[in-house]
């Protein structure tokens, strides 16, 4: 077993803020410690805001349940400070490979281009995660940020007073409260801020259920994923296999509806089954035994005036297409940098509705490919069943049917077509992936990569044209990036932000979204689009 988990990362300690004569005010308070609560920490800390952590745990989550995390969610942990370390320990893969029974009907690569710094995913289990997030928040807090991990602080009631949120918080010492101008809720799907305010979920509970086994084990398989379809150890259902650091393997099996979920976790009843996939010959010990439904559901609405939920308290996918965790640092990605500029008066209060408007289509996005996965995945009649055994078939030989082949979409960025913060399109000859609104691919520039240079700042992105190396609108400062086709070296730049264009203007967001593009610097036109970006012209 791995040890990890017994250890307490955050322990309990007794703080001031139990002994004030009045609650403490704080700036913002995150409720929870995973991946999506410590990463919006993190993010806002290195942003300069004050902020705690509550969480009633002390310790990373038992079991690698979430690992597989996409070149969007590592381009985020570049900007976070985390992205070397987890990319070191994570297992890189692009190829998966779909089979029908005992056949392989056809394989795929994620990231078949070049001039990227990051690997299409890594798997890694959510301890690592949380484990490099907390060394990251005592490193940044060392470093003079104003950043505090609270375990064994359970959030036991809350109550959003218009100007302010009022924290009830148990401890093993007893209770306390404190304020906070904003809190974000990451407690996880069973979230119980969203129970302690009335709030709930919309959407689909799936009839089936799919057990998860991490195996350790000494296996030859290659980095890849591989899905089953109706396989010979699990007939009539489905299977996944994925390589994890450290020797562990993550083994999906499909069980169907009607199981005992409490029998269908002994060891007793895990055993055989893997077995009967692996093989008698072949040695193996479990670390972790889970049984998940799927489920696609979410909020109505992610922000409830100064409580603002993330990740998985905010919405629900099947695991298959790793779009959980991934979505859930999407969010927190989304949402600092609008929190920092309104905490610094430098945007509206409203600016904060865009963050509701645009991850609430990134997760419909997200529920609509999922869904689609589960329906592939497990037929709801017959007629179903039959339609999709023909699509294998048929893939085995003919390209044309492989895009009909749904094992789990993987996880894409979203791109915020309609968002209140884009100006629209002024760069007609433009890729579309490039558009406003999209997340900024990445591409090398030598022995550089664009994505670096781009950071966590508004930055204007200008290709082939001139323009002021930085200007300020509305007490928000630009900086400019100038390139040019000297360093398009491997022609990535043209190919995705230029296309049949000869130049360019891009205004960058601080989560490396398009705001904005232009064939070439106008001042007032810049300008505007800052306003935009920073929702000045959102009507509250």
């Amino acid at each position: 077993m791995n040890k990890i988990f017994e250890v307490p990362l955050y322990p309990y300690r007794r703080h001031a803020d139990q002994d004030a004569l009045s609650p403490a005010h704080h700036k913002v308070a995150v409720i929870g410690a995973g991946p999506v609560g410590l990463a919006a920490a993190v993010d806002l800390a290195q942003q300069g805001v004050e902020v705690v952590v509550l969480d009633e745990n002390d310790k990373v989550s038992f079991g690698s349940r979430a690992i597989c995390f996409a070149k969007r969610t590592l381009e985020i942990a570049d900007r976070l400070g985390l992205g070397a370390p987890l990319v070191d320990k994570g297992v890189r893969w692009s190829i998966g490979k779909v089979f029908f029974d005992e056949r392989k009907v056809y394989d795929f690569n994620l990231l078949p281009e070049e001039g990227h710094k990051r690997p299409a995913f890594i798997n890694l289990q959510q301890y690592y995660i949380e484990e490099y997030l907390v060394k990251r928040a005592r490193e940044i807090e060392a470093g003079g940020a104003q950043i505090a991990l609270r375990g064994g602080n359970k959030v036991a009631g809350i109550t959003d007073h218009g100007d302010h949120v009022a924290l009830s918080i148990d401890t093993p010492e007893g209770q306390y409260e404190i304020t906070a101008d904003y809190v974000i809720a990451c407690d996880g799907a069973a979230s119980p801020v969203r129970s302690m305010l009335g709030l709930d979920f919309v959407g689909r509970v799936f009839e089936d259920n799919f057990l998860i086994a991490d195996v350790i084990m000494e296996a030859d398989f290659p980095t890849e994923r591989w899905f089953w379809f109706d396989p010979p150890f699990n007939k009539g259902q489905s299977a996944l296999l994925h390589k994890q650091p450290d020797g562990v393997w993550r083994i999906d099996l499909q069980l169907g509806w009607d199981i005992d979920k409490e029998q269908e976790k002994k060891p007793e009843n895990v055993t055989p089954r893997l077995k009967a996939m692996l093989g008698d010959d072949v040695e193996f010990s479990l670390e972790w035994v889970s049984i998940y439904t799927f489920q696609c559901r979410r909020m109505e609405k992610f922000r409830h005036n100064r409580v603002i939920f993330a990740g998985d308290s905010a919405h629900q996918v099947s695991p298959f297409g790793a779009r959980g965790a991934n979505s859930g640092l999407q969010d927190t990605d989304n949402l600092a940098w609008k929190l920092k500029l309104v905490l610094d008066g430098l945007a509206p209060d409203a600016l904060l509705d865009s963050y509701d408007a645009e991850r609430v289509f990134g997760a419909d996005e997200n529920i609509l490919n999922s869904s689609r996965s589960t329906d592939f995945i497990t037929p709801k009649s017959e007629i179903s069943r039959v339609f999709r055994d023909a699509v294998l078939d048929l893939s085995e030989h003919h390209a044309f049917a492989r895009p009909l082949v749904n094992s789990g979409r993987l996880s894409m960025p979203c791109t915020y077509d309609g968002s209140p913060l884009n100006t629209p399109d002024a760069l007609p000859l433009g890729p579309a992936r490039t558009r406003p609104g999209s997340p900024c691919p990445d591409a090398a520039l030598g022995n550089r990569f664009l994505l670096d240079g781009l950071g966590d700042r508004f930055t204007l992105l200008t290709i082939n044209t001139d323009a002021p190396d930085s200007l300020t609108e509305s007490g928000i400062t630009v900086t400019r990036l100038a390139l040019s086709d000297q360093d398009d070296v491997t022609g990535a730049l043209t190919a995705r932000y230029l296309g049949d264009a000869p130049a360019a203007v891009y205004l960058i967001r601080p989560d490396q979204h398009v705001a904005a593009r232009f064939r070439a610097y106008d001042d007032t036109a810049i300008r505007a689009a800052i306003r935009c970006a920073t929702g000045q012209d959102i009507q509250a």
